[in-house]
């Protein structure tokens, strides 16, 4: 089963490691779309956007070793407003990416509390555990701590209880009723992740074994999930981006091709179609190159 799990798992991914890599001539383009007056940013997204994330942290280490320049700066300066955001999220190492996230969206007035849900919610336990050692590696502060310093009651209770992983728990005994009604009441929540429904299906999440979860068949909710939130960050009037980039990042070299197909299906259009009539630029091609080929 294994070589099984490694096909799902590659079939699902839309950005994959660059065959024949070398670092140093990719190094040498991003220098020289840098480098003078005007940038070339098709060059950029050529370069960043077919590269695995490790293949990315090889470049970067090039460019430092051959221009004596931190990539990830020199593209700060170069680039501007969402096309830089994305492109930046591209560079950071995966866990602390997610780390950065996190802390943005407890920093200063108010919590963005549905990118707090989305992250800790959609990752296993091994993940949560780098992320919360990233978090305190890059703010000097406890993941846990900040969680329940920025919220409180029920949500805090159940972002805690996400924090600890504890739905990983293997478990051979499944309850036949328990699974019925925690079936039922994610369709009675027409599996929607906002609002009270959001609550259901965290704590059903959260406090399920993964056997139990099969049996509930919640697994497949995670694809609809995230189709759902890239569906909704461009609904409607305005771009929520920092969804946008966030999901397609992070799920690139997971699932994306899953996501795409789950969010043809709930909405009877492309997740590419639906990028084109709401991004534009540099930032709309980035994006696209990311996403890959239609289901």
């Amino acid at each position: 089963m294994a070589w099984w799990k490694a096909w799902i798992e590659q079939e699902g991914v839309t950005v994959k490691s660059s065959s024949h890599f070398n670092p140093d001539p990719d190094a040498e383009t991003l220098y020289k779309a840098m480098k003078g007056i005007g940038t070339n940013e098709q060059a950029i997204i050529d370069v960043l956007t077919k590269r695995s994330n490790a293949q990315r942290q090889q470049i970067a280490k090039s460019f430092k070793a051959q221009f004596g320049k931190d990539l990830t700066e020199t593209l700060k300066s170069e680039l501007s407003g969402k096309f830089e955001r994305l492109i930046v999220a591209l560079m950071y190492l995966p866990y602390r990416y997610e780390a950065k996230e996190l802390h943005d969206a407890m920093k200063g007035l108010g919590t963005k509390e549905g990118v707090i849900i989305e992250i800790l919610a959609s990752r296993t336990k091994n993940q949560l555990q780098e992320i919360m050692k990233a978090y305190e590696e890059d703010y000097g502060s406890s993941l846990e701590e900040d969680i329940q310093a920025d919220t409180s009651g029920y949500l805090e209770r159940i972002l805690v209880c996400l924090l600890q992983g504890s739905r990983d728990d293997v478990s051979s005994f499944v309850d036949p009723g328990l699974a019925l009604q925690d079936a039922q009441d994610l369709y009675a929540a027409g599996e929607k992740i906002r609002g009270t429904d959001e609550m259901k299906f965290i704590t059903i999440l959260c406090t399920r074994s993964a056997t139990h979860l099969l049996r509930v068949k919640c697994t497949r909710n995670l694809h609809s999930y995230f189709a759902e939130r890239l569906y909704y960050a461009m609904k409607g009037a305005g771009t929520r981006d920092g969804t946008l980039i966030r999901n397609i990042v992070s799920r690139s070299e997971i699932d994306l091709n899953l996501i795409k197909c789950h969010f043809k299906k709930m909405y009877g259009k492309t997740l590419s179609s639906m990028i084109m009539e709401d991004t534009s630029g540099d930032y709309k091609n980035a994006l696209l190159s990311l996403v890959g080929s239609d289901p």
